[in-house]
């Protein structure tokens, strides 16, 4: 079984479980009461006022002016993240980090020794109550995609198990924007078809929705019928890496297609060096608002873990090698393949960026391990407000 654990209002959990007095009001992690910046999280009591993640700190003090902001501190939710994840192992070395607060774990291998998926899954999340006093919510299914629906259904502190024969059940009265990478333009062109519910997409015929969607199409149709072959991929595992983010409102401008980009390869090139691997080859995924999905790739001549190199060819990529069309883009993505754990061959006379590269990812390492991701972002993507959720990162 696999299990999708997602810590509940993670930054604002902790800074709640930190100052007592803050238990019963509206707590926000980040931006600032006079309207600067973007919220990171919001406590459930905020929450009932409309205050959501990445949200303008400006609106979220229209909509919960009594609310309690706080400064982020990345240092201690890495550090307790890093607590999280001992836990996991306790339990299955199958962890699938997807950031600081959820992780996808594959128990199939401990059931004879530590129980069901069920029995497991109750132990994290009592362990991670009784030992960090922290909420969390846990789905259990058969595979990645229905784990973590149920995971998400009742926070906080949820815990839903969907067994094999109750997949479809589970699945078919749900809303189609519960399928990843269904949003508000995908949601009505499905609406158009009289699609709304996860069912409505069950029984149409894969061969129709593919015709209507194109390859997506296939997917949509696999998804509602609750298959998903993807593994729990441990990093260290990986045959390929890559960051992606899906948008809340379709993307129209390059420069700001540009500044993803460069977080995103800022995000690969860190999972890279964190496991003394290199890339042989760089990838470019966009999926525009009529569910049109691309991909380009550039070969590069060395093997690299830098993020600069990674950055400078998807960025070019992104500014060549897109098809003639209106630019409206609902996700993209940027990742490497031809992975290897010895380092490419050095240039017999390197330039200047490439002797100093090195020694500068490093320091943006131990700054993103210390104080967080946020803590230190390239200029061309400072500003950028992010979306609720990204997508899981893709291995």
């Amino acid at each position: 079984m696999i299990l999708h654990v997602d810590m509940d209002a993670f930054y604002a959990s902790v800074e709640e479980r930190e100052r007592p007095e803050l238990k019963d009001r509206p707590v926000i992690v980040g931006g600032s009461p006079q309207g600067r910046g973007v919220v990171c999280a919001a406590n459930y009591i905020a929450r009932t006022f409309g205050v959501h993640s990445a949200q303008p700190a400006a609106r979220a003090v229209r909509l919960c002016p009594q609310a309690v902001f706080l400064k982020p501190r990345f240092d201690l939710y890495s550090s307790v993240s890093r607590q999280i994840r001992e836990i996991f192992h306790r339990y299955t070395p199958l962890v699938e980090p997807l950031s600081l607060d959820e992780a996808f774990l594959d128990v199939t291998g401990s059931e004879r020794l530590f129980g069901d998926g069920e029995t497991i899954g109750r132990a994290i999340q009592k362990a991670i109550r009784d030992e960090l006093s922290l909420p969390c919510s846990v789905g259990v299914a058969p595979t990645k995609f229905v784990a973590k629906i149920a995971s998400d259904l009742r926070k906080p502190r949820g815990f839903v198990v969907v067994r094999t024969d109750e997949v479809v059940s589970f699945l078919d009265p749900l809303p189609v924007t519960k399928i990843w990478g269904v949003g508000a333009t995908a949601e009505r062109h499905l609406a158009a078809l009289g699609i709304t519910k996860i069912g409505d997409l069950r029984i149409r015929s894969a061969e129709s929705l593919v015709a209507a969607f194109g390859k997506h199409g296939r997917k949509l149709w696999n998804l509602a019928n609750g298959i998903d072959h993807r593994a729990v991929v441990p990093d260290h595992a990986a045959k390929q890496i890559s960051h992606e983010t899906t948008f809340g409102q379709d993307i129209t401008d390059l420069e700001t297609l540009r500044a993803w980009v460069s977080e995103l390869a800022a995000n690969v090139g860190r999972r890279l060096r964190r496991h003394h691997r290199t890339a042989q080859a760089v990838v470019l995924k966009l999926r525009y608002d009529d569910f049109t999905t691309i991909t380009r790739s550039h070969s590069l001549p060395d093997a690299t873990d830098a993020t600069s190199t990674i950055f400078r060819a998807a960025d070019e990529l992104l500014r060549t090698r897109l098809p003639r069309r209106r630019l409206s883009v609902r996700l993209i993505g940027v990742g490497v393949t031809g992975l290897s754990s010895v380092g490419g061959q050095k240039l017999l006379f390197p330039i200047q960026e490439e002797e100093t590269r090195p020694a500068i990812d490093a320091v943006a390492d131990a700054i993103a391990q210390k104080f967080g991701r946020d803590a230190l972002r390239s200029g061309l993507s400072f500003g950028l407000e992010r979306p609720e959720r990204l997508s899981p990162p893709k291995t």
